[in-house]
């Protein structure tokens, strides 16, 4: 796609404004519009949609570039969709993007990630937008796969929209050559032996956050998790309303029945 300096583009994460993740995706997004990073000033990874209500939130402007401003946030990475998209930006984005993430955000981590939390706001605010994860949580992590497969995505989402209260959530697995790019389900599942239990030097119990993803049955095989496993990057279409349409019509029956 050839430069259009007429599409801005916003850029976002949790893993902080320093993080290499959101950088090599900035260098990887280039030529695309103007770029402008809005991202927490530290790691804020697992905030959902979390937003700052009981204190202010502080912006600061951390370097300007030829097609690329980059901005520093005290707030979660929705608060920083939210400042940018009603204080900072000239006008609404052509595209949002969120990450790359360092770690994956596959299956029900849609509801927890931070990232996702910044595309879902990006959603609400009509902005086509997308969610990038690498199935990779340590220093270094190769990110060229995320970078040529993120930049992909985001051509054809410029290119042709998204529809209405839909998002992107882009997974890309830790290997060195991606099979392909899936379009993919959402995993049914949930995580189980969640906490790593140690003490403290005091003999009081401390809790780590670990655990491991189990399927539901059936297990689908267009599924993300799947999908990763086999070496391919998984590409969900998501959606903001979350109504069980077809429960409908059943809830409607127990309560004309009472």
């Amino acid at each position: 796609m050839q430069m259009n300096e007429d599409k801005l583009i916003l850029i976002t994460n949790d893993d902080g404004v320093d993080a290499e993740g959101i950088n090599e995706l900035a260098k990887g997004l280039k030529g695309l519009g103007k770029l402008v990073i809005m991202a927490p000033d530290i790691p804020r990874s697992g905030m959902s949609s979390a937003i700052t209500s009981e204190v202010p939130i502080k912006v600061f402007l951390l370097r300007e570039e030829e097609n690329l401003t980059v901005y520093s946030c005290t707030g979660t990475p929705t608060d920083c969709v939210k400042v940018a998209i009603n204080e900072v930006l000239e006008r609404k984005p052509d595209l949002l993007v969120s990450g790359i993430n360092h770690g994956g955000n596959q299956a029900i981590c849609v509801h927890y990630s931070g990232t996702m939390g910044a595309a879902i706001e990006g959603c609400i605010f009509d902005v086509p937008s997308v969610g990038i994860s690498l199935f990779n949580y340590s220093d270094g992590a190769p990110f060229a796969e995320s970078v040529r497969l993120g930049r992909q995505v985001c051509e054809l989402v410029l290119k042709n929209g998204l529809p209405h209260g839909t998002y992107l959530n882009l997974n890309v697995p830790n290997v060195p050559q991606v099979q392909g790019l899936a379009i993919c389900r959402q995993a049914d599942g949930r995580w189980v032996n969640e906490y790593n239990r140690t003490e403290d030097s005091d003999g009081a119990p401390l809790y780590w956050l670990g655990g491991e993803f189990i399927d539901h049955q059936p297990i689908y095989p267009d599924n993300d998790t799947q999908r990763l496993n086999e070496g391919f990057a998984s590409l969900v279409p998501c959606l903001i309303d979350v109504t069980n349409y077809t429960f409908i019509h059943t809830l409607q029956e127990w309560v004309s029945a009472k």
